[in-house]
């Protein structure tokens, strides 16, 4: 996948120490680098490549809780010795700096700005992990297929065509929405058909507002 619009945010200082202290390693898309359940106490910091964070029902359904690139990490939830709250995988070849919890506790000892650092990120993601719980419970499949493409569209063009900045699979956006890949498929034909959306070398246009109900 691609995007038309780079996507690197730069890591902080801090990062960038933290991962010149942790061994780098490779991962071919598809690998699992985390697995829900296990115990574990590894930091993985994205130097190249990105990592989904999701949940799995053992029967093929998955929700993807948020996706990191370069200068992000993932599975500091359980630094604190606990189970690991969900599954990571790589979406693409990946490199990361693997940071183990004596390694991080070290670096906040000397440098506790980090910490609060560390605790900001830590909300922010349990936000966005309640947010996504409440459009999961409240709001229906294509409520929350209009909220996906709007979030990911990009400014209008010259004719108020907006592009979503992401090439999906249906399967992808069906994690994102916690549904099948038949119904996303079957939402978006019909929003082409309506003349709400459509379709372009594999990049989805929206032509105008998508209604609120379907």
């Amino acid at each position: 996948m691609s995007s038309p619009i780079p996507q690197s945010p730069d890591p902080s200082s801090h990062v960038q120490a933290l991962a010149a202290m942790g061994v780098q390693r490779r991962y071919r898309r598809g690998a699992l680098l985390i697995q829900e359940g296990e115990t574990g106490d590894t930091l993985y910091i994205v130097l190249q490549g990105r990592l989904r964070a999701f949940l799995g029902d053992g029967q093929g359904k998955e929700l993807t809780l948020g996706v990191y690139g370069p200068g992000e990490y993932v599975g500091e939830m359980s630094l604190d010795g606990g189970p690991r709250s969900a599954n990571v995988e790589a979406m693409e070849p990946s490199t990361c700096a693997v940071i183990t919890r004596d390694v991080l506790l070290d670096y906040i000892a000397r440098q506790p700005a980090f910490a609060l650092e560390l605790m900001s990120r830590l909300i922010r993601r349990a936000r966005l992990a309640t947010e996504s719980a409440r459009n999961v419970a409240l709001i229906d499949v294509y409520g929350r297929l209009v909220r996906f493409l709007n979030q990911l569209a990009l400014d209008p063009n010259a004719q108020g065509e907006r592009v979503v900045g992401e090439r999906l699979t249906h399967q992808a956006m069906a994690q994102h929405l916690a549904c099948s890949r038949e119904m996303v498929s079957r939402l978006l034909r019909d929003l082409e058909t309506g003349g709400y959306i459509a379709v372009r070398d594999r990049w989805i246009w929206l032509l105008k507002p998508l209604p609120a109900r379907w």
